[in-house]
């Protein structure tokens, strides 16, 4: 029995130090070499030609001669991990992150090529498949000019151009290149697969169901594999690629033991994202590990300065696609300042709890606070209904701010936020755009997605009167424009106008207030959340209007964008600063008249 493991703990250190990221030797180091040769052997077109000093013939240099260990490294990972004599592949899945320019698409081609020279079953399929045909065409140039321009591949090798794909004359084997957009992906039995550009697969609703029709064809050929590869994503990872992301990771951290899976993931150490460290252009080799080779750092470094002029959307693509920064807001021109503050006013306690349960923060949210607030926004069938929980700590904080040149203090209280939504069902297919983020929202539990029995509202106040039985409800802020069936459900709990409990919350321009007083709490660290992924992409989608005297809160993208959980929450914020006090849950006795003293 062979024993390995595919985790790295130890990553950090080691691509701060340009060390192999590969932390196992090859599993049959013989089928390793075998196919390096053949791999080494491949010539990269892009690159001009040159004499061979042995032939004295003009040629393009091969892999082995301009290529970085690192890409060795991967290729011995992949074909070291097949056992010859039992044709199984004891290491199946693969992922490689990196940066772009990095040669990603003609190392997928190598890699792919190669595949199809050593495979031996007769008529196997090996399948590229690219998001768009454009990456397609990307995928498959490099691979048909690897044959073109060697004699000796020539005669074993096929290549048909109009169909994007190259035939093995002897076995009839046949690597594909498939365009999902176009073609048809359904039905296919490949024992070798390769993903590319795995990020653009995360904004496709229906990609984890393509991918596994794609690679469904190796439950019946143990020797294949499955490759992804892929950039960061221009927006806040989402659908099969943030999954596939999330879980390669926790593989290499060794938070998962899965020695079937892989990941040569070359992202910077998280002490330099928070020190800033990864701007500078001495740590761009990190995530570029062919720096200066396939792509110049004078380049990357002209290309930031260039995003920086143009603004902070520029700068965060930039980032993502060349240096692999992960974007956690995407946060445009005309946002709520508040934004900016966001993702530091993360409290790490409750984080830690959301992070496994949802509801169970919101009950440690409730054990820390002396008086808590509700608000709730939603809309029709094609909407969120969001509901914030806004507590006050009873503690206070001391502040300290300076005016007119002296140093005042003064001791505020802390504000802690948690926020839900529900949406039905009906949402995934009428904004498809946005249907990864919303089952990604699903499996975190922070949406619940309901169907024709429209359980929302039952919900939601069964979280409102559970508040009251604690004794901690100060009052519950809605849209007056969407009260409704509300007003029945929550006056059977006895919160109502008439008690003070039932407040209607002034909408548009009303509501700047609230508005200004968040932000401004953000950023004094007076207004905490739980942090997750929903509220940040809310808050991101908001849109703030100026008028001559006043401002108001929209969406930035109509349909699509939602916002309704981040509006709870200023309708919250609304009633929090009237420094409510919790009312009083009455004694069941006591609303039956048998209250006996």
């Amino acid at each position: 029995m062979i024993h390995w493991s595919t985790a790295c703990p130890d990553w950090e250190s080691r691509i701060v130090a340009r060390l192999s990221l590969l932390p196992f030797a090859p599993l049959f180091p013989d089928e390793a070499e075998a196919a390096l040769a053949v791999f080494k052997s491949l010539q990269v077109v892009d690159l001009p030609k040159f004499e061979d000093g042995a032939t004295g013939e003009l040629r393009h240099p091969t892999f082995g001669e301009v290529s970085e260990e690192w890409v060795f490294d991967f290729a011995r990972a992949i074909f070291g991990a097949y056992d010859a004599k039992a044709a199984k592949r004891h290491i199946r899945d693969f992922f490689l992150l990196i940066s772009k320019k990095n040669g990603k698409s003609t190392i997928a081609a190598g890699i792919m090529v190669t595949a199809l020279i050593r495979n031996w079953r007769h008529s196997a399929e090996l399948l590229i498949l690219a998001p768009t045909m454009e990456i397609a065409n990307n995928s498959f140039g490099p691979a048909r000019d690897m044959v073109n321009a060697d004699p000796e591949l020539r005669v074993i090798l096929h290549v048909q151009e109009n169909m994007r794909q190259i035939t093995h004359v002897i076995t009839k084997a046949v690597l594909k290149v498939v365009a999902a957009d176009t073609d048809v992906v359904g039905g296919k039995k490949a024992a070798f697969v390769l993903v590319d550009e795995l990020w653009l697969f995360g904004k496709r609703a229906n990609a984890d169901a393509m991918l596994r029709e794609a690679t469904g064809g190796l439950v019946s050929r143990p020797e294949g594999f499955v490759i992804y590869l892929s950039t960061q994503s221009d927006a806040p990872p989402a659908g099969v690629f943030k999954a596939k992301l999330d879980y390669f990771r926790d593989v290499r951290d060794g938070k998962v033991s899965d020695p079937k899976s892989f990941g040569m993931l070359f992202e910077f150490p998280n002490d330099f994202l928070k020190s800033g460290a990864y701007l500078d252009p001495k740590n761009w080799f990190i995530t570029n590990p062919n720096i200066d080779r396939s792509v110049s750092a004078e380049w990357l470094f002209d290309k930031l300065a260039e995003a920086r002029r143009e603004g902070e959307n520029a700068v965060r693509s930039h980032l993502a696609k060349h240096l692999n920064v992960e974007i956690g807001m995407n946060l445009r021109a005309n946002r709520w300042p508040g934004a900016n503050h966001w993702e530091k006013a993360v409290d790490p306690a409750l984080a830690e709890i959301y992070a496994r349960s949802p509801f169970d923060a919101l009950q440690a949210l409730l054990d820390r606070c002396e008086c808590v607030v509700v608000g709730n926004d939603g809309g029709g069938l094609d909407d969120f209904n969001g509901l914030n929980i806004l507590g006050r700590e009873p503690e206070e904080f001391e502040i300290e701010f300076e005016i007119m040149g002296r140093l005042v203090k003064q001791k505020m209280k802390r504000w802690l936020s948690w926020s839900h939504a529900w949406c039905h069902q009906g949402v995934l297919d009428l904004r498809k755009s946005i249907a990864p983020q919303l089952l990604d929202f699903q499996r975190a539990g922070e949406l619940t997605i309901v169907g024709d029995e429209l359980i929302d509202l039952g919900s939601i106040v069964e979280i409102i009167d559970m508040i009251r039985q604690r004794g901690l409800l100060g009052g519950v802020g809605v849209d007056p424009a969407g009260l409704g069936e509300l007003i029945e459900l929550l006056g059977a709990k006895d919160i109502t106008d008439e008690n003070g409990l039932l407040v209607g919350i002034p909408q548009g321009y009303g509501m700047m207030n609230a508005i200004k007083t968040a932000e401004r709490r953000l950023a004094k660290g007076l207004l905490r959340h739980c942090g997750g992924a929903l509220m940040p992409w809310c808050v991101a989608n908001l849109k703030i209007e100026p008028t001559a005297t006043a401002i108001r809160a929209t969406k930035q993208n109509a349909g699509d964008a939602k916002i309704d959980p981040a509006m709870a929450m200023f309708d919250a914020v609304t009633i929090m600063v009237t420094n409510p006090e919790p009312h009083q849950a009455s004694s069941v006795y006591e609303t039956k008249q048998l209250l006996m003293v």
